[in-house]
């Protein structure tokens, strides 16, 4: 659900004012433990820290499409404004080079800048804590060897209230708990591992957990799918949905081990291939990855406890019969009437499509509008020919009820599509 900007604004402002004290400027942490590389050599730690940086994808986030590595800029289009990311490059005065350890420890750890700031969470802290220190160590260690980018990134433009940073501070004190990822007892290094790697590096719940009226995530339905801004085209912003990963039979429970392993590593499986936001995910971190920390993040996201979705209601005939004309008219050579789909012509739609399945069919209304955007570089083809876009061929009645037939048929049953739901994303 999308509130209104001036409900959310309210709804801070009343939290600003019953408040006693008002914290205009946090004071920076100083680390519970002392950081050290573990007496290893600088360059062994520098490679450590490639590795734990591709992992957190911060590529993806601090580096544009036209812009040079890590220098920040990219927008982050949120209900609240637009967030632009940093400048993480060893450059003394855009950048991080100026940063002591401790600095780059308190921003991941605490979300604080070195002069006390508070970090806006559209940078992913809340996850980033868990990290441990010397990882936190090893990545510094890394950003600091990579070339510095003199190149200052556009200011924020955030509504009123929440340009004010103070705010984060009453913000931090409902949703943010920092401290170190501990292992649980009773598991298995595989778990505890993929655990790590899931909650507090890769911040899988980022995009995978719902957020609340305050943008914070909501802790009650943990990684059972979430809903965002990103781009659809170059220009253009749309809403995403990330679909749910809990044990659900609508949810990750359709995949096996093997083809979340494959999809993490390959962007593909045998069900469908990566488009959209996830692309970055893969080709900029997970694909990377050591296959057995690929292997214990499945481990791990397999073990989630289901958060069942809401029972679907089921579509009217008329809707049915209207959608299935529209799908074997333009979609069932490819995916073929059964909704299989064919390994040389398209992906199976049937029940093993987490996106077909979800329950928000952001994501999918707009693979229909726009095509399915896929990882670039691109991967060696694997289908005769990418499948077009619909936006100018189909009306938003026939996008829905095409949307509508395919979530409900050949085992799926996800719900009904609406026309306003297309004019959304169109």
């Amino acid at each position: 659900m999308i509130f209104s900007i001036r409900n959310i604004a309210l709804a801070f402002l009343v939290l600003f004012i019953s408040a006693t004290v008002v914290l205009w400027r946090a004071p920076a942490m100083e680390s519970e433990t002392k950081v050290l590389s573990d007496g290893i050599s600088s360059s062994e730690l520098v490679a450590r820290g490639e590795y734990l940086v591709t992992a957190g994808n911060c590529a993806s986030c601090h580096t544009t499409q036209d812009g040079e590595f890590m220098s920040g800029g990219l927008p982050f289009e949120t209900m609240f404004g637009t967030i632009y990311s940093t400048n993480i490059t060893p450059d003394p005065l855009t950048g991080i080079g100026s940063w002591t350890e401790i600095d780059f420890l308190n921003s991941l750890r605490h979300g604080v800048r070195p002069n006390g700031d508070h970090l806006y969470p559209a940078f992913p802290y809340n996850a980033y804590t868990k990290a441990s220190d010397g990882d936190i160590s090893a990545m510094f260690a890394y950003l600091k060897s990579i070339k510095p980018v003199n190149k200052s990134p556009k200011k924020n433009d955030l509504a009123f209230p929440f340009n004010l940073r103070p705010l984060m501070a009453f913000w931090k004190l409902l949703y943010f708990q920092p401290g170190v990822f501990e292992v649980s007892e009773g598991k298995s290094d595989q778990w505890n591992r993929g655990a790590y790697l899931v909650e507090a590096l890769a911040h899988c719940s980022a995009c995978h957990t719902p957020r609340n009226l305050l943008g914070a995530e909501r802790a009650t339905a943990h990684m059972a799918g979430g809903e965002f801004l990103d781009l659809v085209s170059r220009e253009r912003y749309r809403t995403w949905s990330a679909p749910n990963l809990t044990a659900t039979n609508r949810g990750l429970s359709l995949w096996s081990e093997q083809d979340l392993a494959d999809y993490l590593k390959t962007a593909r499986n045998d069900i469908l291939e990566s488009f959209g936001p996830m692309n970055e995910v893969i080709i900029n971190s997970t694909r990377y990855l050591e296959v057995q920390d690929v292997k214990a993040m499945v481990t791990y996201l397999k073990s989630l406890t289901a958060v069942p979705e809401r029972e679907a209601v089921a579509p009217a005939p008329e809707v049915m019969g209207r959608g299935r004309t529209i799908y074997n008219l333009h979609c069932g050579t490819c995916h073929l009437p059964t909704g299989e789909g064919d390994s040389e012509m398209a992906p199976r739609l049937d029940r093993g499509s987490l996106v077909v399945q979800d329950e928000n069919p952001a994501s999918m209304i707009n693979a229909i509008l726009y095509g399915p955007h896929l990882p670039s570089p691109p991967l060696l083809p694997k289908w005769r020919e990418p499948m077009q876009e619909f936006q100018y061929l189909l009306d938003d009645e026939e996008v829905a009820s095409a949307a509508t037939f395919i979530r409900h048929s050949w085992g799926n049953a996800s719900g009904v599509v609406t026309a306003e739901q297309v004019a959304r994303q169109r």
